[in-house]
Parts: C-alpha cells; structure tokens; sequence
C-alpha cells in the first residue's frame, strides 16, 4: 500500500509539472502573438524562437503550425526573406491541408526571395485550394500586423487645397516627374470611348505638365475641422473653353477603359475629351500624345524613363482585340535632349486585355499596374513585375488581400515601399475609395487601410501620391461638380494610434548593452496600468506607445543605479520610429571637477570617455530630463544625452579634438563647458565634467560677500567673489538676478533694511562697472529679517556668528 501512495504521489508531481508546462507554453505563446500585433516584431521573433526551441515537446501540432507561421510572417516584416521561406516550408510540411493564405504568404516569399518558378506552382496550388477551405484568421495578413483605422482613436486629420488650375473639364491621376506634375486632361465629349480601333479624333485624353508644384495657385481650402476658407489672393476657376458639352454616358471613365465588355466604373468618371482647344504650349509632349488617350503615367526616379497608358496604337495604327475591341497597353519612352524617343510597349501587353495606370517603386526595380487580363479576381486587378537583367518578368497578382471582386485601380507606390491604390470593391465611403497596402519585399500584402475622409467621401477618389510618411500629396476626386479635379492635401495630425519607441540600455562605461534591464513605463493618464519590459541581449526594449501622451521609463539591473528617463507623445505629428537611451551607472564617487577621473577601476577602454553628472547649482542634486548636446570642434558634428534620476551622462570622445558641452533644461540656463583635446594617440582617457545649472527660483549666496559693522562699501575681497558673478552673468546672457543683501539683529531694524538696501545697490553698482547691464538686476534690502543662525536680539554671539548673517545672495529671476 505505502509503495501505491509513493507511486500516486509521484504520478501527482508528474501531472502538476506537466500543468504547468502547457500553462507557460500557452502564456509564452500569448505574449508572442501580442507581441506581433503590436508590431514589435524583433521581440516576437524572440518568443516564437523560444517555443520552437524549448518548450516544443509541449506544443500540439496545431499550435507548432501556428508558431512556425507566424514566425515566418514576422521575419518577413524585417525583410528576413530566406528565414521567412525557411518557417513557411516548415509550416507545410506538417499541414497536410494548408491554409490557402498561407501558400500565398508563402508563393509570395519565394517570389521576392527570385525563386520564381517555384513561387508559380506554389500560386497555382493557392488558386486551386482558396475556394475549398476558409481561411485561419491566426496566419492571415489582414490580421498580423494590422494597421487598421480601428486601432486609432481618432481619425487621421487633413487639410485639402483645391488648385487653381483645374476647369469644368477633367483633371486627374497626377505622377511626380522632377519638381513638378504631370497629369491626365481632357473635356467631355458625347461620343463613347472608342471600341473600333479607328481612332477617337480629339476626344481623347492627353499627359500634361506643370513646371514648378510649389507654385501651384490654390482657388479654396477644406480645413481639418471642416470648415473651408479661401487662400489670401484666390482665382476664379479657369475654364479652357467656353464650348457646352453634352451629357455623360455610362461609357464615360477616366480609369482603364474597356476593360472587357460591360465594366464602366463610375459614371462619374469622364474619360472622353475634346482637347482640341487646349494650349499647346501645356502639353506635355508631342511626341507623346496623339489622338489616342495617353495616361497616366509613371517615371523613373532620375526622370529619364517614361511608363505611360495608352490605347493598343502603334506607328500609326490601331489594334484591336478580337472581339473588336481597342484595349490599353503600357509604353515606355526614353528622355533624349528633352524629347521622349524610342517609344515600345511592354512585352506582357495584350491585345485581348488591358494594361494600364503604371508605378514604379523607389528603385525603379518593381512595376505595379492594373489589368483585367484573365485569371484575377473581378474586374480589374493590381500586379507586379520585376526588372531583371534587362526585361520585365512575367506579372504576378498581388492576390486576394488587396484584390477583390471589384476593380483595383489607380496604383502608387511610395518611397517606403507602400502601395496606395483606388477600390470600388470594399466597403468605403462611395464609389471609388483611396486605399492604402503594407507590402514586405514589394510583393507581400500586409495589411489594408481605408483613408480617412476627407480625403475619402461619398464620391469618386483614386490617383493619390504622396510621400513615405504621408505628409502631403495629392489625389483626385470628382466631389465638388461631378468632374474630376485635383486636390493637394496636407496631414495636421500624427499617422499612427501609436509611436514605435526602441529603447537601448547599456552600461555607460562600456558603453555595452545590458540585458534583463527592468524597465517599469509608466503613463501619465490616470487608470493606465504600469507595465515592466525586459531587455533583451541586444539590450533593446521595444514598445508602441499611445499618442497625446506622456511618459516615464524607470530602468533597473542589480548593481546599477535605477535610472528613470521620460518621453511624450504629445503634438507629435512625424512618424518616425523614435529611439531613446539609458544608460545605467554602477556607483562611482562624483567628481567636481574636469580631471582625470580617480573612481573605481573599470574595464579596459577601448577609446577616451567624457561622463559626468548635472547638478543643480543650488541644492547639488542629479538633475533628471536635461539635454546634454557633445559637439565635436574638429567636424561640428553633435551627439545628444538625456539625463535620467541620477543625472549622469556619457559620451565616447575621440583623441585630438576640442568639445563643447551644452546642457540644457526647460526653466534652467543652458550651461557650457570646454573639454580640451587629449594628445592625438594618446592611451585612452576617462574624463569627468560634473555640470551645475541654475534654475528659476534659485538662491545663491556669494561667498565671502562680508561687510564691516555698520559699513556697506564692499571689501577688497569681496570684490574678489564678485568677480565671479560677474563670469556667472557672462556665461548666461538671458540670467536676470534680484540682488538680496542681509545685515546681523544688531542695530535698529528699520535702519538694518536701508543699510542692507545700500550694501544690494553697491554690488549692483560693482557689476555695472563690469559691464552688466542694469537692466538684469534688482537690489532688495533684506535687513535682518533672514538670519541664517540662532544670533537675534538679546543672544550673545560671536563677530564671526554675526558676519554670517552680513551677507549678499541673488535669486534667479528668470533664465534660458
């Protein structure tokens, strides 16, 4: 019997510590997946690793699928493409019944990795089994990494300026070619686009150029709040032609027309024109447009190549497709003394299929267009090609995440690498809707985001550019009369719900990164919880902080002093992912002074150091949140720190330079120092350069500022002392000081005061001589009002008990 209860017990142990084996498998497996929406990838990476490699026994094989993938998902995200192919291939082979998202994500890995013709197969084994299995939200794009309107707590705010240079006919799709635009143009004409292949006459569409953007004149202003104004000196909206003109027809579209039979995509949307009273001058080349309709366009970024929209029209001559109709193609021209020559088409061109609205990424590497070419998935879809040694490759669609039953149109790709495009097969605000896709190596959709309005409304929007943050750009929209015309806008709120910040800890003597730092955030708004981040072996902490927020992060590592730093989000509008720096201190004994610095024996230094701690001239504290600026005299290049609760700083200086160290503070004055050079050659050095700084508020007293009984000329060596005040006043030229001077009990009170009054304005008067001005003092008689010892009336004291009361201070009235 005692042997069954050791074995029950034994058993009891066994079950417990298996219990607490899928407990921490499932909460590490939390964290990664949290991890991974919060697009902190690096430490998601981390956790998924993690499980693979230690807790793998305790996984199921549903979840070790799921790891595997959405490992592979976040190596895509940093641009780690074989690791990413590395974990889909893993992820299959143990799914005998794959997901189809996930053979995508995976076709599209080995396509950016070059393995095109097995990234075919890999497609061609997605289409066949997309429509006999949902898809598993834990693998989609859509859903990792996810950039959604819904993540924000309010929308994005734009400012838009209608442009002077639109007419009652039809502005649209602008493309960014040197410091201008060009643009497609036309009127309405009654005649439906052209079907025939005998050509179109002058209703057709033509590119045109404006030289200069910056100049463009604004005719009125959507604000952010809603409300519109106009600009100082607005123009009436110019019309190039006095000519009435006829009534829309469904065939009427300034998108890829003729997309096969019956797809019309907005009849708001006209894309027959009569130009022919348009100036000439504006064109944007002869050699360019004919009577066929040219656009839009794209260019390569050192504006010497053209890719252009155009109906099926070469040397002279129409084609047509088989059923009779004259689809688009893509062209390319070469810019040769201001001229565009050499006018081809691009070789996946088809006469049974249109072509057309092309974008070439940053590097001119990646082409993305629109087509209605067979196999897509409605009307019109978005694809890419890749240029590789001297041709484009064979287009690959970019998929279901970006392309629905509907028409994909109008394609943009940024300098970031993302791709906007215009959709009227999603669930927008009307019409056609601006979009907005995160790729990963170009290729793989991430994640969609619907625009905010106003740039998106009820009516048509599509063709927007813009920069790689969204600052300002341009789009069209038929809004405002049922034409369509181009807008700019300009964003006058942050992009993002939430501010990527990378934080480094390390050892400021080393300057090497510390692991397993605690850093406790805390949040200023009332309710939020704290939250404690562990840095990993890079000694980095990643974290997406919420916007219109403040911030402190205290950092913690046994035998370092905690070091807390803050940081706001508050009016930020750049998106930039922002990156901070902690440094943390082992205990060293302050220095007071720019020496060789005499602590306790450190590692080995590998190059000269300057560290030190800013104090506060007054109470002799570490001062917290002071911007401590390094610039270097040889280069002028500069290096930033910002102090946390212990004050110190660090920098790496280089042998044979000069420095300058500028501390600053809001409500304290910026303090300077010069660092002379060490030798050139020199053995590493450490220095140390404690800073003081004056704040609003400070008392000071003046040393040694000590007056005869009863006199109130200054001393000789009181003198002395002042002279310092003097260098102090030199060195902060904005210091505005009240001068208070004290006297001992003795003597009557009332005269006490007018003495002390008179002994305040000789030292106003001494400074004055130095060339202050007088304007940046006040004298303030303190009589005996304030004494600094037990010494008042009736108290036996001694003369030198007495002298310390006879004294000069001077408060810090205001200082920058």
């Amino acid at each position: 019997m005692r042997n069954k209860w050791i074995v029950w017990i034994i058993g009891g142990f066994l079950w417990l510590s298996s219990l607490q084996a899928w407990a921490q498998v499932d909460s590490l497996l939390q964290q990664a997946d949290r991890l991974l929406s919060y697009k902190a990838y690096g430490r998601a990476i981390e956790a998924y690793s993690q499980l693979l490699s230690e807790q793998a026994d305790q996984l199921t094989p549903t979840q070790k699928i799921t790891v595997q993938s959405q490992l592979a998902f976040a190596y895509r995200q940093v641009g780690d493409g074989p690791k990413a192919e590395r974990y889909y291939r893993d992820a299959l082979a143990a799914n005998p019944e794959p997901n189809p998202q996930l053979l995508l994500l995976f076709a599209q890995t080995l396509v950016g990795n070059g393995k095109f013709q097995e990234g075919q197969k890999m497609f061609e084994r997605y289409e066949q089994l997309k429509d006999k299995q949902p898809p598993r939200t834990a693998i989609t794009a859509s859903t990792a990494g996810s950039t959604s309107a819904s993540a924000r707590k309010e929308p994005v705010k734009y400012r838009l300026e209608f442009l002077d240079f639109n007419t009652s006919g039809e502005e649209f799709s602008p493309a960014y070619y040197q410091d201008g635009l060009v643009y497609v143009a036309g009127k309405k004409g009654g005649s439906a686009i052209e079907t025939t292949g005998s050509g179109g006459g002058a209703g057709y569409l033509d590119l045109f150029y404006l030289p200069n953007r910056n100049n463009l004149k604004v005719n009125s202003i959507l604000n952010a709040d809603g409300t519109t104004s106009r600009p100082a000196n607005p123009s009436p909206r110019n019309d190039r032609s006095t000519e009435s003109y006829s009534r829309q027809t469904p065939n009427d579209s300034p998108t890829i027309p003729n997309f096969g039979q019956g797809i019309n995509i907005s009849e708001g949307l006209g894309y027959a024109a009569n130009a022919s009273s348009q100036n000439v001058s504006k064109r944007f080349s002869q050699t360019l447009n004919t009577k066929y309709h040219e656009g839009p366009a794209t260019f390569s970024h050192d504006g010497t190549q053209i890719i252009f929209t155009r109906n099926n029209y070469n040397n002279g001559r129409a084609s047509k497709s088989s059923e009779g109709v004259n689809k688009l193609k893509l062209y390319t021209a070469i810019q040769e003394n201001g001229a565009w020559t050499d006018i081809v088409e691009l070789p996946f061109n088809s006469d049974e299929y249109s072509v057309g609205h092309p974008t070439l990424n940053k590097s001119d590497e990646l082409l993305y267009f629109s087509s209605d070419m067979p196999g897509g998935f409605g009307g019109t879809d978005l694809y890419v090609t890749r240029f590789q040694n001297g041709k484009w490759s064979r287009p690959v669609n970019l998929g279901s995440t970006i392309n629905s039953k509907g028409n994909e149109l109008f394609p943009f790709a940024d300098d970031a690498g993302n791709l906007y495009f215009a959709s009227d097969g999603r669930k927008g605000l009307g019409g056609l809707d601006i979009y907005y896709a995160t790729l990963a190596n170009g290729i793989t959709v991430q994640s969609i985001e619907h625009l905010d309005a106003p740039i998106n409304s009820p009516q048509d929007d599509f063709g927007l550019i813009t920069d790689a943050n969204r600052k300002a750009g341009y789009f069209s929209t038929n809004r405002r009369d049922g034409s369509d015309d181009i807008y700019r806008f300009v964003r006058e709120s942050s992009l993002y719900g939430c501010r990527d910040l990378t934080i480094r800890l390390y050892d400021t003597f080393t300057d090497q990164p510390l692991d397993s730092v605690s850093v406790v955030v805390k949040s200023s708004t009332e309710g939020q919880p704290d939250q404690t981040l562990v840095s990993d072996q890079n000694g980095l902490v990643r974290i997406c902080l919420p916007g219109s927020n403040a911030f402190t992060f205290k950092a913690s590592r046994d035998g370092y002093i905690n070091s807390t730093v803050g940081f706001t989000t508050r009016s930020l509008v750049d998106d930039q992912p922002s990156r901070l720096e902690i440094g943390l201190l082992k205990p060293t004994v302050p220095v007071d002074t720019i020496s060789d610095a005499q602590s306790a024996p450190a590692p080995a230094l590998t190059r000269s150091r300057i560290q030190g701690t800013v104090l506060g001239e007054h109470n002799r504290k570490p001062l917290a949140g002071v911007k401590v600026r390094l610039r270097n005299e040889c280069d002028n290049s500069t290096r930033e720190y910002v102090t946390g609760a212990d004050g110190h700083y660090a920098f790496d200086i280089n042998e044979g330079c000069d420095y300058t160290l500028i501390a600053s503070k809001p409500s304290f004055g910026t303090n300077t120092s010069k660092i002379k050079k060490i030798a050139p050659k020199a053995k590493p050095k450490e220095l140390s350069a404690d800073l003081k700084m004056l704040s609003v508020g400070d008392v000071v007293t003046i040393d040694n500022i000590y007056y005869d009984l009863d006199q109130f000329s200054l001393r000789q060596d009181a003198m002395r002392e002042l002279d310092k005040v003097v260098a102090t006043m030199r060195k902060y030229p904005s210091l505005i000081i009240e001068i208070r001077s004290h006297t001992d009990s003795r003597g009557d009170a009332e005269r006490n005061k007018a003495l002390s009054l008179e002994r305040a304005k000789q030292v106003a008067n001494y400074l004055v001589s130095k060339g202050i001005s007088r304007r940046r003092m006040a004298t303030l008689g303190m009589g005996e009002s304030q004494l600094v010892n037990n010494c008042t009336d009736g108290v036996i004291c001694t003369e030198a008990e007495h002298q310390r009361n006879r004294r000069t201070e001077f408060k810090v009235v205001s200082i920058k």
